[in-house]
């Protein structure tokens, strides 16, 4: 590819380099991501040198002692260059209204299990902890009050010693397959089958589900502000890229898309 921008070429071995952070279907996707990230960067720092602009210009941010110069020039032109308002109240509880149920505390859900280990790449260790979960869940069938005594017996998790109660629980708490089966699971219902994750396998009961509550306006507005002024913020990045492109000399590639290299 030979690119330039305003005069200046971008060089292959720079797309080459680039290319690394631009996973894609086939290798000439990844070419053409890295060589439009490229051009944005340049854009963006031309415009910024333009504005007599320097990196220490940049806000103050967290991460500013990890960013590069770069980095940092262009962080100091888009504060520079694109103003928004603040969310106001108005606007705040406009969205909330618009969406109901969005705002809500999470569901939690309090769970016993018995865990029979087995690694993940072991498949004969996982079969015999399957069959023992299986052997477990047909016990517990005809007596369901001895569930903590098995746990305390036979599971491999430190829960055994409260009867292999998990405690409160919610999403992301616990392995995806596990959270598949305890979120369709009844109040006081013990799992049919054996659960396996990359831990081994797993008798499970659910013992309550306390469902998430509606997040009253005042409490859910920081949220929804933060929201509205990121969501805004990448709005005008993309429109401030478009005068960018518009108003420049771009040879060697077709941009699809402008969005600034510190919005991903």
């Amino acid at each position: 590819m030979n690119i330039t921008v305003n005069g200046e070429a971008i060089a292959q071995s720079a797309i080459d380099a680039e290319v690394q952070y631009h996973p894609s279907a086939d290798l000439e996707a990844a070419r053409r991501a890295a060589a439009e990230a490229l051009v944005i960067r340049v854009l963006l720092r031309q415009a910024a040198k333009k504005m007599g602009l320097k990196p220490d210009d940049a806000p103050p941010d967290d991460g500013a002692a990890e960013r590069t110069d770069e980095e940092r020039l262009i962080a100091a032109l888009l504060d520079r260059a694109i103003a928004l308002p603040e969310a106001d109240e108005a606007a705040c509880r406009r969205y909330y209204d618009r969406n109901p149920g969005k705002f809500r505390s999470r569901d939690l859900f309090e769970a016993a299990h018995i865990l029979f280990p087995a690694p993940p790449d072991d498949e004969e260790a996982r079969m015999r902890a399957k069959a023992a979960a299986e052997a477990t869940i047909a016990e517990l069938r005809d007596a369901p009050r001895r569930f903590g005594e098995l746990a305390r017996a036979r599971s491999a998790c430190s829960s055994k010693i409260q009867d292999g109660r998990l405690g409160q629980v919610s999403r992301g708490d616990t392995a995806p397959e596990f959270e598949t089966f305890l979120f369709n699971l009844e109040e006081g219902q013990l799992c049919p089958v054996p659960v396996m994750t990359r831990y081994g396998a797993h008798v499970l009961r659910l013992d309550r589900r306390i469902c998430g509550r509606e997040l009253p306006f005042e409490i859910a507005k920081p949220r929804i502000a933060d929201y509205l002024h990121e969501r805004a913020w990448r709005r005008a990045v993309h429109q401030y890229m478009q005068l960018l492109i518009g108003g420049a000399e771009i040879s060697g590639v077709a941009l699809s898309g402008a969005t600034s290299p510190l919005v991903q």
